[in-house]
């Protein structure tokens, strides 16, 4: 058990890990050391995002560019490892941009919130209070609430909900809100708090209640589960203008492609499989934009539960010989607060993106998602998945075998005619080195 560890300095504490966990290492402590010492004014920055930070992660930061989105040009930022994923974007970007590029619609921007809490008593006596104090429960937010109203958004609506069916005596207070640009945690989180603080004390203050009918605040929490914050995008064409250079027959492709839509609509193996494809593209957008992934990522696929069945994201038809591919997701990320105004490359792909509002960042993020499922569904139904993947992949294995510069030049142009796997790299290298490699 080490006491205090959160006190100590950054040196302190990779002192403190390399001793006990790697034997006194210096070369595990200095490449601890590389990814900070070099930038500490950057440094001080991070540092805050975290606690007991020693060192620095690194992603890439990549551009997708060529993405026409309600007629608007964008190149968009991805911060992903994988590196089929930028490259997959850009491919549909680039097919899409001649077929009127890719149309979005913002359908609703509410989050929500919950009081949780349990009551013993009466449903109507709970229902009939919760009538009498409703406004004073908005009312006594209003300091909270007034900033947000001033840009436009704030508190929607409040209501009561019996959950006792589910759990015993147990009821919620939920709430909307529309947060404008901003993520929003800290407004929603604060005004739920408030509630709970008024409706505690006005249940002890009212006489509807009788001495040995008790209130039980449970906790006061937003909720991540945003479906009314939904935005859509579509693409759409003639079949025959899918006609491509890996798309020979078009109306067998737009077969396919639905086909495979209804595979994952019934096949929960596929369906997430499918849905982790366009996360790939989702969340690179959002990591980017300094906003949260894992609440995107966690709301995406309760969503794709919501009938009770795990299914696609995404939809396809082909309506009187065209083709329609859309998806509708809900995503609550913002465009100020949080680490938007702190990180410097956050701040850097919110000016490359125009700096958009909240509503403009959602329709480019859904896109992101769209273009890297339709690259997926592209490639399985077509040249298969693991012909582009590996291809992008090459250098990753090139890089593990340690084939030097001039080795890499030679065995890219070498697998352009050849199929891609670990073990064909390596052979490949070793003949070179021999010179028995043909090219």
């Amino acid at each position: 058990m080490k006491e205090g560890f959160s006190k100590l300095d950054k040196n302190e504490k990779i002192d403190w890990v390399i001793n006990n966990f790697f034997n006194s290492s210096e070369s595990d402590s200095e490449l601890l050391k590389k990814y900070w010492s070099n930038h500490i004014e950057l440094q001080k920055i991070h540092d805050e995002f975290s606690e007991n930070t020693i060192s620095n992660f690194f992603l890439p930061l990549a551009i997708a560019p060529n993405f026409i989105i309600d007629k608007k040009n964008y190149t968009i930022p991805m911060v992903t490892e994988e590196s089929s994923v930028v490259a997959a974007a850009c491919k549909s970007a680039k097919f899409w941009s001649k077929r009127g590029g890719f149309k979005t619609e913002i359908i609703d921007v509410i989050k929500s919130g919950q009081v949780h809490f349990k009551y013993d008593g009466y449903k109507e006596r709970m229902f009939k209070f919760f009538k009498q104090i409703k406004k004073r429960l908005i009312s006594d937010c209003s300091e909270i609430n007034k900033n947000m109203k001033k840009r436009g958004g704030g508190i929607l609506d409040i209501e009561l909900i019996d959950k006792t069916s589910d759990v015993e005596n147990y009821y919620q207070i939920s709430s909307r809100f529309n947060t404008v640009d901003s993520m929003g945690a800290n407004f929603i989180n604060s005004c739920l708090e408030q509630y709970a603080k008024t409706f505690e004390t006005e249940f002890l203050n009212s006489k509807l209640f009788e001495k040995d009918e008790k209130l039980e605040i449970i906790m006061s929490i937003l909720s991540n589960y945003v479906p009314e914050c939904l935005v859509r995008a579509e693409v759409r064409c003639k079949v025959d203008e899918l006609k491509n250079k890996d798309i020979h027959d078009p109306k067998i492709f737009a077969q396919k492609f639905v086909d495979a839509i209804k595979i994952a609509n019934n096949d929960i193996g596929r369906a997430v499989t499918h849905n982790k494809g366009i996360m790939n593209g989702i969340d690179s957008v959002v990591i980017a934009t300094g906003n949260d992934f894992r609440a995107v990522e966690a709301c995406a696929h309760a969503y794709a539960s919501k009938n009770g069945n795990y299914t696609s994201l995404s939809y396809a038809t082909v309506q009187k010989d065209e083709f329609v591919f859309w998806m509708e997701i809900p995503i609550a990320v913002g465009t100020v607060g949080g680490i938007t105004n702190l990180h410097p490359l956050v701040k850097w792909s919110l000016k490359l993106l125009k700096n958009p509002s909240a509503k403009d960042l959602m329709r480019i993020i859904v896109v992101a998602g769209l273009a890297q499922n339709f690259a997926a569904l592209r490639s399985l139904i077509t040249s298969g998945i693991q012909l582009g993947h590996m291809k992008m992949h090459l250098i990753n294995i090139l890089n593990s075998l340690d084939a030097d510069n001039s080795e890499k030049k030679i065995l890219v142009e070498y697998f352009k005619k050849h199929k891609v796997s670990f073990r064909k790299a390596e052979n490949a290298l070793t003949k070179l080195r021999r010179n028995e490699l043909k090219i």
